[in-house]
């Protein structure tokens, strides 16, 4: 609680409680019919409640200061999380990079020529592997074996 609004509103209640002693004096004194005395003791009422009211204008003043303070505070609070969140997308964008990076490989001119014989290889293997799967289709067993039967029910094709 802000200073300002602690002193006026103690102020204002302590001032407000000391007008009921004046305000007790008033009454007695007009039972008596004691004009002098009713008026020194209005004047005492009035002096407190004055007094209070002035402490009701600082504990608003107060009151007013401290709500600024708060909302300059909430700003500072979503401003610090719009910038944690901000840090943690970059750092997030910055590991996202990391990840498409991809490493080069350099293939040696020894490595070139092996890779052209392979080529050749499986080009002249994939012609007849190719001509044998056109001819006949292929079954295999639970265990991952071709399978030696040659009846077939049904025909399942998969391509990806």
């Amino acid at each position: 609680m802000h200073t300002k609004t602690m002193e006026g509103l103690v102020g204002a209640r302590m001032n407000i409680d000391l007008v009921n002693t004046p305000m007790r004096v008033y009454k007695e004194a007009r039972y008596k019919g004691d004009t002098a005395t009713m008026e020194r003791a209005m004047g005492y009422a009035c002096e407190f409640s004055d007094r209070a009211d002035e402490y009701k204008v600082k504990a608003d003043e107060g009151m007013k200061e401290e709500a600024k303070a708060a909302r300059e505070k909430e700003k500072a609070e979503r401003e610090k999380a719009i910038q944690k969140r901000k840090e943690e997308r970059d750092k997030f964008e910055e590991n996202i990079e990391e990840r498409k990076e991809t490493d080069t490989v350099e293939v040696s001119e020894e490595g070139k020529i092996l890779l052209k014989d392979n080529r050749d290889i499986d080009n002249a293997d994939s012609s007849e592997t190719k001509s044998d799967i056109a001819k006949e289709p292929v079954t295999y067993t639970k265990t991952g074996e071709v399978s030696q039967k040659t009846e077939q029910t049904a025909v399942i094709s998969i391509s990806v």
